[in-house]
């Protein structure tokens, strides 16, 4: 099995000795980055643990960058109390995030689930109507003919709705299948998603994912 590579872009030596230490040296490739400059060639990478607050440029910013030519998982480290970083975060592509001070065993878990579903098959399911073209299997994404770019937990919860399609459901139901299970999910976090998501296949004027007020969303044709 090949080794995961994991890329920490943080200027705490001691925050990345411990992230090390915690998910284990003999079970992933570890490259350490301190700063932007560092984190150029990337692209190999199975996961990138970002730092927001670096000595030379923004974690933000960099995660913009990122996300025109990637898809690799990110999980994110915000300090306390910044509701707007994780937020944004979110909204810009990041899977994830975890605020300082955190616990290194929790970060942990939220590795370990984020590469599980890094290659897992997302099954055999696509679509095809007015124009949106959804093919699950191939990771192949494309309205009116121009491709869409999505993230992991945008697909996750695009396949949901869709298989769906006409049926509401709950914020929790969505919550569970898109994160699986993890613990700690911000409740932003799935409304982050759903607007991303609106952003990237509605058409101007046009509804597919509709708000249920006080139960969830559906996705529907109107």
């Amino acid at each position: 099995m090949t080794t995961k590579k994991i890329v920490i872009i943080e200027d705490d030596p001691a925050i990345n000795h411990g992230i090390e230490l915690t998910l284990g040296k003999e079970q992933y490739d570890f490259c350490c980055c301190y700063n932007l400059r560092e984190a150029k060639d990337i692209h190999n990478a199975d996961l990138v643990i970002l730092d927001l607050n670096l000595p030379d440029g923004n974690g933000l910013e960099f995660l913009k960058e990122l996300r025109k030519t990637s898809q690799i998982p990110v999980l994110i480290l915000t300090a306390n109390d910044t509701e707007l970083d994780e937020v944004t975060g979110l909204s810009l592509g990041a899977d994830d995030y975890v605020t300082k001070p955190f616990s290194l065993m929790a970060l942990r878990l939220r590795v370990q689930k984020l590469l599980a579903h890094t290659n897992a098959a997302t099954g055999s399911f696509s679509y095809d109507k007015n124009g949106l073209f959804l093919d699950f299997d191939n990771l192949h994404f494309s309205r009116d003919g121009a491709e869409i770019e999505l993230s992991k937990t945008e697909i996750r919860l695009l396949k949901c709705l869709v298989e769906n399609e006409g049926v509401t459901l709950s914020r929790d139901k969505l919550i569970d299948y898109v994160w699986q299970n993890q613990q700690y999910v911000d409740e932003n976090a799935l409304t982050v998603s759903v607007k991303r998501l609106r952003d990237k296949v509605e058409s101007k004027d046009e509804n597919l994912i509709h708000t249920v007020y006080g139960i969830g969303y559906v996705f529907r044709w109107e």
